[in-house]
């Protein structure tokens, strides 16, 4: 599997960006999806997942209700739709896979990863 993660950027706060994770060979169909962010020192946090039949979407709670993630019609695609950003949301935001286990918060369940997207917000 492989996932490539794309959008990032910089923007001030309070605006809206939206990130797209991409697999290549495969549809997301049967497997659980996640986004995970990192800032340097610190470790990767949960954002948001849908679980690998689809059926569940959930998110860290800090990010309820400001982010919404969503799968592409052709299943490729999942996006990552965050609304209100604040400085504290600038991170390397990764999107990742597994096989496994049909929804996890943590990051060792996944077992493939996008390269990241950076996304930076100003004050």
């Amino acid at each position: 599997v492989q996932l490539q993660a794309s959008g990032g950027g910089s923007v001030q706060a309070g605006d809206s960006l939206t990130l797209s994770c991409t697999i290549s060979g495969r549809t997301f169909n049967g497997l659980a999806m996640a986004w995970f962010r990192q800032v340097p020192g610190k470790e990767r946090e949960f954002v948001a997942g849908i679980s690998g039949s689809g059926g569940s979407i959930y998110y860290a709670e800090s990010m309820r209700g400001r982010f919404a993630v969503s799968r592409g019609n052709a299943r490729d695609t999942v996006y990552l739709q965050m609304n209100s950003l604040k400085p504290e949301d600038t991170a390397v935001y990764f999107c990742a896979t597994a096989r496994r286990v049909s929804r996890s918060h943590v990051p060792g369940r996944y077992d493939s990863w996008g390269q990241g997207t950076q996304v930076t917000v100003s004050s």
